[in-house]
């Protein structure tokens, strides 16, 4: 098996639906196979698949695991020599699949490695950012950028030339393919974190373990950009952003940072307890 498509998701019916149609018209001489994890979706999306796409392997959760977790469940199961984790908010072209493959084999230093990613309207999509760090985080929690555009344009890698292939600090988790061989162990992301990080987060350990992290403009793939993180209200999606954020500075950052992190975002958590005390996932 060449590789093993992982989607995870959540009440995206229709465009987990546009997703595997296009995986299914995939054109080339390669050998994949798909998995979806369905995170207790309500809007009878595993259903869908079990009528409309039989050679799915489907993984039904009986509740929200979150990202990083259900991830796993099918990169333990998967037989790939690669992994690729896709988004359900992304529809590939015919050639996506074969021309990342065939850039996989042929660039032996990427562990990990990314594709040019466009909207529905062919806009390219910012497909990399630097790893996170001290000041950079400070403006995203006091939200500088609302009054201050541009303030933190070096760490969301603005400036980025997608026209040519590079190595990156990180880059983004909607379509997100792994080398098995080349990373030295399962590739199993962390799953203390919920939603947001977990990326960012693997990035960092293959960098740790002597890998690489790549961007190609070789191939291309829509990307819809969070059509299951837009059913989540908004104080939910702060919380469980805190809570990622923190868990990445405990984990490779001076304790210190982690600590000012925690004192920044305290006014505001605290706030966004009262205004959104129920927490739901």
């Amino acid at each position: 098996m060449d590789i093993s498509v992982i989607i995870v998701s959540w009440n995206v019916k229709d465009k987990l639906r546009e997703n595997l149609t296009a995986l299914f018209n995939s054109q080339g001489n390669f050998t994949f196979e798909v998995f979806v994890i369905d995170n207790n979706s309500a809007d009878d999306s595993a259903l869908m698949i079990e009528r409309e796409f039989s050679q799915v392997k489907l993984i039904i959760n009986p509740g929200n695991f979150g990202f990083a977790r259900a991830c796993n469940q099918g990169i333990r199961e998967s037989a790939g020599d690669f992994v690729l984790l896709l988004n359900p908010d992304m529809k590939v072209f015919p050639d996506t699949l074969f021309f990342m493959l065939q850039w996989m084999k042929t660039k032996e230093s990427a562990t990990v490695a990314s594709c040019h990613l466009i909207d529905d309207a062919g806009k390219t999509i910012r497909p990399v950012r630097r790893f996170p760090r001290l000041l950079d985080q400070l403006i995203i929690i006091l939200k500088l950028p609302h009054l201050f555009p541009g303030v933190n344009n070096k760490y969301l890698s603005s400036d980025f030339d997608c026209s040519r292939e590079q190595k990156v600090d990180s880059i983004r988790g909607s379509f997100f393919m792994i080398s098995k061989s080349r990373y030295g162990q399962l590739p199993l992301l962390d799953e203390r974190y919920f939603i947001w990080f977990e990326e960012v987060d693997f990035c960092r350990t293959v960098y740790s373990l002597g890998g690489e992290v790549w961007y190609t403009p070789t191939a291309q793939c829509v990307d819809y950009v969070g059509a299951s993180f837009k059913q989540v209200g908004r104080g939910f999606t702060q919380r469980y952003f805190r809570e990622s954020m923190l868990k990445y500075f405990r984990k490779w950052r001076p304790f210190y940072e982690y600590f000012i992190l925690w004192l920044a975002w305290e006014p505001i958590y605290l706030i966004s307890k009262i205004l959104w005390p129920k927490k739901s996932r």
